[in-house]
């Protein structure tokens, strides 16, 4: 079995941006009148779709009910832009140095559950639009991680059989929805307050700086 391309995840994986996106909703649906805890919302934001996250938030908040998901994205991100300033830089070093190396040789892709241009504009954040093929936001699949949907688009618009492709995930949802796909998945550990069940990974790291293709052939992929 050989690797053909490398698909990344977004969230958590190449930015450390779910926490602050936890923030701004607790923040957001305060001042909406609904009081939410940072572990409730936790569960409600990691791992998840920007669909399916909105959904709950309806769900939570039937006041917002009236609200579209286009203009709920928008007004949370006036809340999101404000964490990003207090907090500095939301990049996960290594985790895009590895993408900018892997894209010598490989195509590269990003398929995250945010919307699509919020992982445009990580990318510019990145400083990899050189390096990124194409994304894929929650918006360009029909069902979010765990389902399969968006990774077998990307293999598909990439000319790529799953089975030589390898995902970078770091939550429950992503992995299983790697897994489901047929793809081999290199999973992120990394400390947070909601911790992830990323057992059905193929190779588990605490940080993407140990990756090397020359360890992934040793585990039974080529060139």
């Amino acid at each position: 079995m050989d690797v053909k391309a490398f698909i990344f995840d977004l969230d958590g994986t190449l930015i450390d941006s779910e926490m602050l996106w936890v923030a701004s909703m607790v923040a957001y649906l305060a001042d909406h009148g609904c009081i939410t805890s940072r572990q409730e919302m936790m569960k409600v934001v990691v791992g998840h779709s920007w669909f399916d996250i909105y959904r709950k938030v309806i769900a939570l908040a039937p006041v917002l009910a009236a609200v579209t998901i286009q203009e709920m994205a928008l007004q949370l991100r006036r809340y999101y832009v404000k964490q990003c300033e207090d907090s500095g830089s939301i990049l996960i070093p290594t985790s895009v140095s590895l993408l900018k190396a892997l894209a010598k040789d490989y195509p590269v892709i990003i398929v995250s559950g945010s919307p699509h241009n919020d992982v445009e504009n990580a990318v510019r954040l990145m400083e990899a639009e050189a390096n990124v093929k194409f994304v894929l936001g929650a918006e360009d699949y029909p069902h979010g991680k765990p389902a399969p949907d968006g990774f077998l688009l990307g293999a598909k618009k990439l000319g790529v059989a799953p089975q030589h492709c390898v995902v970078f995930e770091d939550s429950t949802a992503g992995v299983r929805s790697a897994k489901a796909a047929g793809m081999y998945c290199v999973a992120l550990s990394r400390p947070t307050e909601h911790p992830q069940d990323i057992s059905p990974a193929d190779w588990i790291l605490e940080d993407l700086s140990d990756f090397s293709v020359e360890k992934l052939i040793t585990r039974g992929f080529k060139k």
